[in-house]
């Protein structure tokens, strides 16, 4: 049975409610927003009820996206021996307790988690409770290639899980049948016409409407490294007749050298950008770390790019970014080895070189996932109605 003018299955009488559990960091919260943009479109009478702490950036971004919010206590997973491992699990059992109440307020007939410590609760929340007989189906979505804590629990339990890549570290709670759907995306950057809304793109940061763009971003807080290779090298990229659109961060700055008399090239450093679309459509390639998000938009719009991947952690930016790579869309810097040295030799041969722009940007595109929140949405809803 489907709902009145939709697809989505009516459950008793009711239209289908899900549970999106993915907070903390934009990474969790953008790709599960993605999924309830597309769910939306799906049918539009569904119920989306996000999951979060009052700790996360979910508190502005979810509703800023128009979905109510629902506050569980913060579960985070120490990753050393502290006092803090021995408080665990009280904070485990308060958080769950607090998801099954909200599971039984909204009536939820799905729950699809991103990972992180807000999907934790809602994974260990989904069984059978005092109020519920049966359980809640849960459909579990791993960005990066190296799955986390929470999302091996899922994995364990869910009726389907999903992956980014290929190979995903989903594998290691034993699902070995992960299905390949790559990073929901948000429909502004899935629909993005860099070639129409170039000139508005550009008129918007003041670039010059002809020329080269280099865009450059190192996520909301900028990146050291990016920051000084690439303003150091920028009398050189200037003289190359290349622009540059540099997000560097609100708590950074930018030492530039003034512009030399007749340069036509800008150089536009701000401290944040908002409107990634438009920056994406101003720009010809970037210089970007390989956060799993970052990777998923940036080839989603087909943009060359210089992925400079975080030098610690464990490694996952760098894996984030070889499928990319692989297809020739991209190139992997070691945080090390970026300089502004290597600006001049291998950023601005490429800038001011049309052909080989092409190339990379049509590889890009091509080893994207441009429709991943429309599948997730689609398994969602068949999750459901099983």
């Amino acid at each position: 049975m489907t709902s009145s003018g939709g697809v989505g299955p009516d459950i008793g009488g009711r239209a289908l409610s899900v549970i999106v559990a993915g907070g903390g960091t934009a990474g969790h919260i953008e790709p599960a927003m993605a999924v309830a943009d597309a769910l939306r479109r799906l049918d539009p009478t569904i119920r989306i009820t996000a999951l979060g702490t009052e700790r996360g950036l979910e508190t502005t971004l979810v509703p800023e996206r128009g979905y109510p919010l629902e506050l569980i206590p913060p579960v985070p997973l120490p990753r050393k021996p502290t006092a803090d491992l021995l408080r665990l699990p009280g904070r485990v059992r308060a958080a769950v307790a607090r998801t099954r109440a909200v599971i039984d307020a909204v009536e939820a007939d799905v729950i699809v988690g991103f990972g992180g410590y807000v999907a934790l609760p809602a994974y260990l929340a989904a069984g059978r409770g005092l109020r519920r007989r049966r359980s809640v189906p849960v459909v579990v979505h791993e960005a990066n290639v190296k799955a986390g804590i929470a999302n091996k629990v899922g994995a364990r339990r869910a009726a389907r899980v999903l992956a980014a890549v290929a190979n995903s570290g989903v594998r290691a709670a034993g699902r070995s049948d992960a299905e390949v759907v790559g990073i929901p995306v948000r429909e502004s950057i899935t629909t993005l016409d860099r070639a129409g809304l170039r000139a508005e793109a550009r008129e918007h940061f003041g670039l010059p409407a002809d020329g080269p763009v280099l865009l450059v971003f190192g996520g909301s807080q900028g990146a050291r490294t990016l920051n000084e290779a690439v303003s150091a090298a920028a009398p050189q990229l200037l003289a190359a007749g290349i622009s540059v659109l540099h997000a560097h961060g609100p708590k950074n700055t930018l030492q530039l050298a003034a512009p030399a008399p007749g340069d036509a090239a800008k150089y536009v450093a701000v401290p944040y950008v908002s409107r990634m679309d438009l920056a994406y459509a101003a720009a010809d390639a970037t210089v970007c770390r390989s956060g799993a998000m970052t990777v998923a938009e940036v080839s989603a719009v087909g943009l060359p790019a210089f992925y400079v991947p975080l030098p610690h952690g464990n490694g996952e930016q760098e894996l984030n970014a070889r499928p990319i790579v692989a297809q020739g869309g991209g190139t992997i810097v070691a945080d090390a080895e970026l300089t502004a040295k290597y600006v001049l030799d291998e950023v601005i041969p490429l800038l001011t070189d049309p052909e080989r722009l092409s190339r990379m940007s049509a590889a890009a595109a091509g080893a994207g996932h441009r429709d991943a929140a429309d599948a997730v949405a689609r398994i969602v809803v068949e999750v459901a109605g099983r």
